[in-house]
C-alpha cells in the first residue's frame, strides 16, 4: 500500500526540505514530497511536521509507485490542505478511508499543536519507553505532575489516535 507525504510551508518561499520526510525528498511546486516506509511512517512524519509547525501536510495513498496515483494523490491532497482548518487532508483510491484518515489525522494535528511545552517534556520521556516515575525524576516533579501532564497533554488519546489513523491510510490506498 504506497503512501506518499507532501508538505509545504504556511509562509512563502522553498525551505530545505522537512527532515521527517528522509532522504527521498523531492521537490514540489512550493514544497516537498516523498514516499513513506508505510501507514505507521506516515502518521509518524504527519505528527512530527505538526509538531514542528509552519506546514500544509498532505497524505496520498493509492496503490502504485511513488511516480504515479500515489503522487498525484499525495499533490492533491496538498492542494486541499490549504482550505482545511488543521491545514492537514488526506486523498486516496477509497475516498470514505480517505475521509475517515483526514478525520482522524486531523484531530490527531489538533491534539498536538494544542500540548503544551510542559506536556511535551512528559510526553517525550514516557514516549521514549521510560516510565512516569523516571520521567519524574528527569522533570523534578512528582508522578502525580506527571500523570497531570500526560493527561493535559492528551497523551493516551494520541495512543489511540495513530493507529487507526494508520489503518484507515493502509484502507485508504484500496
Amino acid at each position: 500500500m504506497p503512501l506518499a507525504l507532501a508538505c509545504a510551508p504556511l509562509t512563502g518561499g522553498v525551505p530545505a526540505p522537512p527532515p521527517e520526510l528522509g532522504p527521498a525528498a523531492r521537490p514540489l511546486g512550493e514544497g516537498w514530497a516523498a514516499p513513506t516506509a508505510g501507514p505507521a511512517a506516515a502518521v509518524e512524519a504527519v505528527a512530527a511536521l505538526v509538531r514542528r509547525g509552519g506546514w500544509r501536510i498532505g497524505v496520498g495513498a493509492a496503490p502504485g509507485d511513488d511516480d504515479g496515483p500515489v503522487a498525484l494523490a499525495a499533490r492533491r491532497a496538498l492542494e486541499a490542505a490549504s482550505r482545511r482548518p488543521a491545514r492537514l487532508a488526506v486523498r486516496g483510491t477509497d475516498a470514505g478511508a480517505a475521509a475517515d484518515a483526514q478525520a482522524v489525522l486531523a484531530a490527531l494535528a489538533v491534539l498536538l499543536a494544542r500540548r503544551s511545552d510542559a506536556a511535551w517534556a512528559a510526553v517525550d520521556l514516557v514516549a521514549a519507553g521510560g516510565t512516569r516515575a523516571a520521567a519524574a525524576s528527569a522533570l523534578g516533579i512528582s508522578r502525580q505532575a506527571v500523570a497531570q501532564r500526560l493527561a493535559a497533554g492528551g497523551w493516551d488519546l494520541e495512543q489511540e489516535l495513530r493507529p487507526a489513523a494508520a489503518r484507515l491510510l493502509a484502507r485508504a490506498a484500496g
